[in-house]
């Protein structure tokens, strides 16, 4: 409780220091009122009249639109973080329709948003131990395995997308949003009912031998691999610096450093020199040397917790191309690897709860690596970014410490699988009608929409 209040206080005093920001800049506010629509007039003359890339950065006032704005990027960032798939595909349209801001500039703020959210719900789950495991509930194991091709993967579908047209985005990104949800929403319920078959026989059997049991907690997800696994003693939350394998998680920032070293240096050389393509193609052995030294582990049964002993061959060489794969397509589509490792991980049998967490651990890296590229290409309003950002952490925050009780609550953690397929969903509609205004705009404009060059 202390807790929320703390950040309640935060986000109060935000708000005051927006409105006085807003008080001294009374002329600019009576002609935004005068003329509602104006910062989307201006966005869509802008990115549709061939005129280039300009950004469109409306101004910091209280207004209506900032208070929708906030109310979306609490939902987005709440359900987002809950799932794992950081909300983005909400906080684009919103910033997009709402606040008036241009498709890029939207993007890169978005990202901002989701590094915040992801950061903040990170904080939440350091503290908090595996459902059955005396264990952290982050698979840190999984994450250094997966984060080296994941990172690659996303550089290269970055490269992708400036190539592949708008048009094309669009449909594959409403296409797995929708397979995605869909697929997110078959498991929850199969989830669901195996968690009711479980509760019905638990209460059969309480009746039967007619003995007291208190339940400390969410112990199980019925059918998965760590069933009946549960240890009595086991705390749900411990001090978060004594729940990190700090090896990993050490080896794991290194990968992210070295990713964002290379594209700090890249965008201080030519575009498509030499040197260019010389730190383009150097990401390579790096995410080889550190896949094959956790990769090597796995398989001789050397992983730092319980989660994970003597992987075999094939299952190593299907998750490098998995996370890769994930990596391009979130890459590609501009949604973030939470979007394509929250439902790989349910569907590959890792409990709901650590799916979760350890998805967003690594879109924590991912988002963040692409919030460093756009600073340094100034994609975003620093004060605007950073309000947001901490709205969207704050949100994250709350929406993780509710989502934990109410699993705890009602025992089910197919709760977590349900806000994933609906934020999926959700995400699916309002990106997929933004893109699709667009390309309509665009072929009444009779405007290119080929292939593109990507230098």
């Amino acid at each position: 409780m202390r807790k929320v209040v703390i950040f309640s206080l935060i986000f109060l005093l935000l708000c005051v220091m927006i409105y006085a920001k807003a008080s001294t800049k009374t002329e600019v506010s009576r002609t935004n009122e005068a003329n509602p629509f104006s910062y989307h007039i201006k966005a869509l003359e802008i990115i549709w009249n061939h005129l280039g890339y300009q950004h469109v950065w409306p101004q910091m006032e209280f207004g209506w639109r900032i208070v929708v704005g906030t109310l979306i990027g609490i939902l987005g960032a709440a359900f987002g973080s809950v799932g794992g798939v950081g909300g983005g595909g909400i906080f684009v349209p919103m910033l997009i329709l709402i606040l008036g801001f241009d498709p890029k500039s939207a993007v890169s703020i978005s990202k901002c948003m989701v590094t915040g959210a992801a950061t903040s719900a990170v904080f939440f789950c350091l503290k908090q131990k595996h459902p059955t495991l005396d264990e952290p509930v982050i698979d840190y194991d999984l994450m250094l395995l997966i984060q080296p091709p994941l990172m690659l993967g996303i550089s290269i579908g970055v490269i992708l997308s400036v190539i592949f047209a708008d048009w094309m985005v669009t449909v594959l990104l409403i296409i797995l949003c929708l397979v995605t949800s869909i697929r997110a929403f078959f498991n929850a319920s199969e989830t669901w009912k195996k968690e009711t078959k479980i509760k019905e026989e638990t209460i059969k059997l309480s009746e039967s031998t007619a003995t007291c049991s208190v339940e400390e907690g969410y112990k199980h997800l019925p059918g998965s691999a760590e069933e009946g696994a549960a240890k009595d003693t086991r705390k749900t939350e411990v001090s978060f610096l004594g729940n990190i394998y700090w090896k990993e998680f050490v080896l794991i920032f290194l990968v992210w450093l070295a990713f964002v070293i290379l594209q700090i240096a890249k965008n201080l050389v030519a575009s498509c020199s030499v040197t260019y393509w010389i730190l383009i193609l150097s990401q390579i052995p790096i995410t080889v040397g550190f896949y094959l030294y956790q990769a090597k582990a796995l398989y001789q049964g050397k992983s730092s917790g319980g989660q994970h002993t003597h992987w075999p061959l094939h299952h190593l060489f299907l998750a490098s191309i998995c996370s890769l794969l994930s990596g391009i397509v979130g890459g590609l589509l501009g949604t973030g690897s939470g979007f394509v490792m929250g439902p790989l991980f349910l569907e590959v049998g890792i409990t709901p709860q650590v799916a979760s967490a350890t998805a967003t651990f690594g879109m924590m890296y991912s988002a963040s690596l692409s919030v460093v590229q756009y600073y340094l290409l100034n994609r975003f309003p620093v004060p605007y970014a950073f309000f947001l950002t901490l709205v969207a952490a704050i949100a994250a925050f709350l929406g993780q410490h509710l989502i934990d009780k109410l699993v705890n609550i009602f025992k089910r953690a197919s709760l977590i699988i349900f806000v994933l397929a609906f934020t999926i969903f959700v995400s699916a509609i309002a990106l997929g009608g933004v893109g699709i205004s667009s390309m309509i705009l665009k072929i009444l404009n009779n405007e290119y929409m080929g292939f593109e060059n990507f230098c």
